[in-house]
């Protein structure tokens, strides 16, 4: 297995079909008439250029198998091939909620990424396998996460080689759900409070993806041993999931990285699965926090009651930032 630092200048790893599918009209979803919209700038960004520039924010729309789905989108000031991120909100958020919460865009920014924060459907995502009554196609938001990927490397210039995926929660579980299902499509994923679904809804990685899991070691909502047999909701089932553990571990087997090596840092404990091809390269890692719960660490946003603390020992917007890319100059 690579690092994503040995990501970037080599060849797509991408299967002969889906990389032709890049230059061709996007079959099923919109045309160039659906290019995306200027939006108001998020609280704190920074104000666009001038004339004749792109805007730093804009609202996209793009029809998958018949949904009108749609995505905010910040472009960096940046030329040429650029890498891509695609953030995944939690159950019940929307994008700008992530936006906010994150920081992404302007961190990411700062690296020359664009980064896309779609919209779920009835907010939420498909994240396990299984169909249930409010999801009956358990494949829909992989389709249209393709969909999208294959949009943005068609209209905004994204770097089909450096296409990463986070997430918060159930989006983070969406997260790793595409680079389980996806891996020549993902060159990362990062999932913060999320885990992969597990029983009759069971997900499991297919090849080799790096992938960071950051999870709050106090937990209320999905706890960091898992939830194998979670409670009744009468809105939508919540699916089972592994461990976080576990999960670092599926993706740890699956790409046959070497034996884990657990360090205590400030505020976390760090866990690592080296690249097994005896490079210096993390395969996978997780993060598992201190005196945090189900929440965004150094966010300032302040989670709703019941979640839990935020650390601020650990800025997961850069941490996650820096496994996709190495650390900022």
């Amino acid at each position: 297995m690579r690092s994503f630092r040995d990501l970037a200048p080599r060849p797509a790893r991408w299967p002969a079909a889906l990389a032709l599918a890049l230059v061709l009209p996007l079959a099923g979803c919109s045309a160039d008439s659906d290019r995306p919209e200027a939006a108001p700038p998020a609280s704190g960004a920074s104000p666009g250029g001038g004339a004749g520039t792109a805007p730093p924010e804009v609202r996209g729309r793009l029809a998958v198998d018949g949904h009108d789905r749609r995505y905010l989108l910040h472009r960096p000031a940046a030329d040429g091939r650029r890498p891509l991120v695609i953030a995944f909100h939690g159950r019940g958020e929307r994008a700008a909620d992530l936006r906010e919460k994150s920081a992404l865009q302007r961190a990411a920014g700062r690296r020359g990424m664009l980064v896309a924060f779609p919209e779920g459907l009835d907010r939420g995502w498909g994240a396990g396998s299984r169909a249930t009554a409010s999801r009956p196609d358990p494949g829909l938001d992989v389709r249209f996460t393709e969909a999208l990927v294959r949009h943005l490397v068609r209209t905004e210039r994204a770097d089909p080689r450096r296409v990463y995926v986070a997430g918060f929660s159930n989006g983070g579980s969406m997260a790793l759900r595409m680079a389980a299902e996806r891996p020549a499509l993902i060159a990362g994923a990062a999932s913060v409070s999320g885990q992969l679904t597990a029983g009759d809804a069971a997900v499991k990685p297919t090849g080799p993806v790096p992938v960071m899991v950051v999870y709050g070691a106090d937990d209320p909502v999905r706890p960091l041993a898992g939830l194998p047999s979670p409670p009744p909701d009468p809105e939508e089932p919540i699916l089972p999931s592994l461990s976080a553990r576990d999960t670092a571990e599926a993706f740890a087997d699956a790409g046959g990285a070497g034996a884990p090596v657990t360090r205590a840092r400030k505020g976390y404990d760090e866990t690592v699965w080296r690249a097994g091809d005896g490079g210096d390269g993390d395969a996978v890692r997780l993060l598992v926090v201190h005196d945090a719960g189900h929440t965004w660490p150094g966010t300032a946003v302040a989670p709703p009651d019941g979640f839990g603390p935020v650390s601020k020992d650990l800025d997961a917007t850069a941490a996650i930032l820096d496994f996709f890319t190495g650390p900022a100059s």
